[in-house]
């Protein structure tokens, strides 16, 4: 008995740690994704420049100037308002159709919007060009779950590093485009001056840049892009089965240009059906969808706060700083953000797992917060001087590791899907929610901002609302396994 226990304890105890194979990154595909990802954050970003002036030339607000803030806000909340209420059945489409048609559909509609946008001489168009952009633009939350698709445990979070790329190219090179070519007859009358479509359309050669860029893409998705998604069926089947509900007793046609492996071992998973919607609120669901909204939250109320407490006298609790110089602080940290995470969160998440790296990150809006106050303080006693840049900075390096909870969110999300046929309406689920918590967010912090900043009112006020939402956002992550496997691993 002895020497069989000894048999059979030895190699449990000393059992060597197997290295796990990582699966190197399907870069044939990957660099199309992140090409086609480009597309919507150098839409966005084109317009900020010349929104609040094309505004005013267009004569809604009648010569109030404090009026401009005012539609700038409607125009924006109209593309986030139209894009929270159809991501998520752009997302569920997607694994019933593929990826690949609804990503054409959204570069369809982000060239067509584009256009649109410089050629609206009224806010009615303006608004509805921006509307369309938003209602059938389900890219950003598909692209995620190709992303999904194409990746397994060992390389995903190495994918996710790279994801901010796009966008920070995007935020640099979008208000270049839109600062730089709006209303060109008047800035470059050398060139522009005889030309009477930009005299009277003067905003349509920057909007024409993006658009022409999303078309571009279009034809790279078509021609190079292939499918994710194994089972595919075609649209009028969903259409005849009453909106997708009675599909899912229909049998579907394997894709024979799809990426996932149909081997043996995956062979269950990959016959697996989408899930109706109903079947897909599971509490992993609930629960990765509420640290998500939460933290997104956060991260939009605080990043419509910044400009805002830059630009603000310090009399009245900001920093009294120029446009120039906030539009190079925001455009410095989004460079040093995107950059760290390319090259270090996968490393990070390797270390120290994405549970512990989500915590860390919401857990850093409560000194992120707290650093508003104090940075007034100094720059009241003291000027603005070497201290107040220095918390200024730790400031914004704290940001950096509220922005890592974003990949650390896309794996949480991959391990919740009760199944991975509907990885992308799960996906489309959490996009939506989020997509809300961007409406509120900057509406309600900018509103507790200036409510604060009244003579009489709690100047306080905006940062206890900031600290609740980042003491939410703790709270919520707490939920959350220690690392994604787990959850997989239940699930299988």
């Amino acid at each position: 008995m002895i020497a069989r226990q000894d048999d059979v304890e030895t190699p449990l105890l000393q059992r060597p740690e197997q290295p796990v194979a990582r699966t190197p990154l399907p870069w044939d595909q990957f660099w199309i994704i992140l090409f086609l990802q480009l597309s919507d954050p150098f839409a966005s970003q084109t317009l900020a420049p010349f929104t609040p002036q094309l505004i005013r030339d267009i004569g809604v607000t009648h010569g109030d100037e404090s009026r401009v803030g005012h539609y700038v806000g409607i125009l924006q909340s109209s593309y986030y308002a139209a894009h929270a209420l159809t991501i998520f059945h752009w997302s569920q489409l997607s694994d019933h159709i593929g990826r690949k048609p609804v990503i054409l559909t959204a570069l369809f509609a982000i060239s067509v919007s584009m256009f649109s946008f410089g050629l609206s001489k009224t806010f009615l168009g303006l608004v509805i060009s921006r509307a369309i952009c938003g209602a059938f633009n389900g890219s950003n939350g598909v692209i995620k779950s190709m992303v999904m698709d194409i990746t397994d445990v060992t390389n995903m979070p190495k994918a996710y590093g790279y994801i901010p790329l796009p966008w920070m190219i995007g935020t640099i090179v979008g208000p270049l485009v839109g600062g730089s070519l709006s209303r060109p007859a008047d800035r470059f009358p050398e060139i522009f001056g005889r030309s009477e479509l930009l005299k009277t359309y003067p905003y349509l050669l920057p909007c024409s840049v993006p658009a022409i860029f999303a078309s571009v893409a279009y034809l790279v998705t078509y021609f190079r892009l292939k499918e994710s998604v194994s089972t595919t069926a075609p649209l009028w089947q969903l259409i005849k089965g009453r909106f997708l509900r009675q599909s899912h007793a229909k049998p579907f046609t394997p894709s024979a240009n799809a990426l996932v492996d149909s081997g043996a071992a995956n062979s269950e998973e990959v016959s697996s059906q989408p899930l109706p919607l109903r079947a897909l609120l599971t509490p992993k669901v609930w629960t990765v969808t509420a640290s998500y909204a939460t933290m997104a939250l956060f991260h939009m109320a605080f990043s419509s706060i910044l400009p805002v407490f830059y630009a603000t006298p310090i009399e009245l609790g900001g920093l009294s700083l120029d446009p120039p110089r906030i539009g190079a602080i925001l455009a410095s940290s989004a460079v040093a953000h995107g950059t760290f995470q390319i090259f270090f969160y996968a490393r990070l998440n390797d270390r120290f797992g994405a549970g512990a790296i989500h915590l860390a990150g919401v857990g850093s809006g409560i000194p992120i917060v707290l650093l508003f106050p104090v940075i007034n303080a100094l720059a009241r006693g003291h000027g603005i001087g070497l201290a107040v840049w220095l918390c200024v900075g730790v400031q914004l390096a704290l940001m950096t590791s509220l922005l890592m909870c974003y990949p650390c969110s896309a794996l949480f999300i991959r391990a919740a899907a009760p199944n991975r046929a509907s990885l992308g309406a799960t996906n489309g689920i959490a996009q939506m929610v989020v997509g809300g918590a961007r409406i509120i967010g900057p509406a309600s912090a900018a509103s507790a901002f200036s409510y604060s900043m009244q003579e009489g009112h709690d100047a306080w006020l905006v940062y206890y609302f900031l600290m609740a939402i980042a003491f939410l956002a703790v709270s919520t992550s707490l939920l959350l396994p220690r690392d994604p496997s787990l959850w997989e691993d239940e699930r299988q």
